[in-house]
């Protein structure tokens, strides 16, 4: 029986206050800069319940307070990432975590309460957690490929500022143009870069192809070198997409929606479209990272959460290998329930 455990039994009110004072600590990193009454509304507490903890909090140098708001400091942050294995297992997310690793096969499992789909906060808190476990397993001099999309662009965005440059080069994992420019691959691994204290390399290429096209391209000698370079990145991070979410968010055409939805793909990742036993159902032709890529990436970690995910999340999972997977309550039980 560890310390905390110890703890809950003999001082469990001691637990429950570590507990209250990690999540406030947690929001204001999540939600930062954020003002006090927006925190209490975000934690449904009043102002004056508040103020005690933020007091402490700030003594501690846990967190700064200025004319925007709050923020968590450094040694906030790194508060959090060591405690949070620990708040996972007093707030039984480990076990789900274990039964998780053992469904999908996948090494390392982080699972965040709630559920995106209902809890917009949520996505947030997925995000800084696999900010949290990317920081964890970089081995610098590294470099990064990063896709696009929603999750990752605010992973980008609650990733906390390194205090000093650090060896790691962040590379757009697939070319893309056409999209939201604050979704596209080129500029989350700007935005990731100045955060982890590294450099990045633009990817200007259409996201969808013809084949020919993007075999001719290819060739060129400016492509083919960050190709190589993508294609040889120690570390890659990604989201899990649903299919026909993710078709109608490329612009397929209708045929091609058609044709995803008749032979049941249920996934998409690296424009890769996938049936619920992993199986590829439908390949974009597109310039980057390919799924074969993968056997050789050291690390390859992905971040998906929502209970409309599981099934998404199963399919990955099947269709490649996953080192680490950070995703939440609502998707995790979807998954166990399939």
């Amino acid at each position: 029986m560890d310390l905390l455990q110890i703890s809950q039994r003999l001082a469990p009110e001691m637990i429950e206050r570590l507990q209250a004072r990690y999540r406030i600590l947690q929001r204001i990193a999540v939600q930062q800069p954020v003002g006090r009454r927006s925190l209490a509304q975000v934690l449904g507490v009043t102002e004056r319940v508040l103020r005690g903890d933020v007091d402490l909090l700030k003594a501690q140098g846990l967190i700064d307070v200025g004319p925007l708001g709050m923020t968590a400091t450094q040694a906030g942050e790194s508060v959090l990432r060591d405690m949070a294995e620990a708040i996972a297992r007093l707030e039984g997310r480990s076990d789900l975590e274990q039964q998780l690793s053992e469904r999908l096969g996948v090494r390392r499992v982080v699972v965040v309460r709630g559920d995106s789909a209902l809890e917009p906060t949520t996505v947030r808190d997925i995000a800084h957690r696999a900010g949290q476990v990317v920081r964890e397993s970089l081995r610098p001099p590294c470099a990064v490929a990063v896709t696009g999309g929603s999750t990752m662009a605010t992973l980008a965005d609650v990733m906390p500022k390194a205090p000093h440059a650090v060896a790691v080069e962040v590379l757009p994992a697939r070319g893309g143009l056409g999209e939201h420019v604050e979704l596209l691959a080129n500029t989350v691994a700007s935005q990731l870069a100045e955060k982890l204290g590294g450099t990045y390399r633009m990817f200007h290429a259409p996201e969808s192809l013809s084949e020919s096209t993007a075999r001719k391209l290819a060739t060129e000698p400016a492509v083919a070198a960050i190709m190589e370079r993508i294609r040889n990145a120690d570390m890659v991070v990604h989201g899990i997409g649903d299919a026909l979410a993710m078709a109608r968010r490329r612009g397929l055409d209708a045929h091609t929606e058609e044709l995803l939805a008749g032979r049941g793909a249920v996934a998409e990742a690296f424009g890769y479209y996938f049936k619920p036993d992993g199986s590829t159902v439908y390949v974009m032709h597109t310039l980057g990272l390919r799924l074969e890529d993968l056997a050789r990436i050291g690390v390859v970690i992905a971040v998906a959460g929502g209970a409309g995910k599981a099934q998404a999340i199963c399919a990955a999972a099947k269709a490649y290998r996953i080192d680490a997977l950070v995703t939440d309550e609502g998707a995790a039980q979807a998954i166990l329930r399939l």
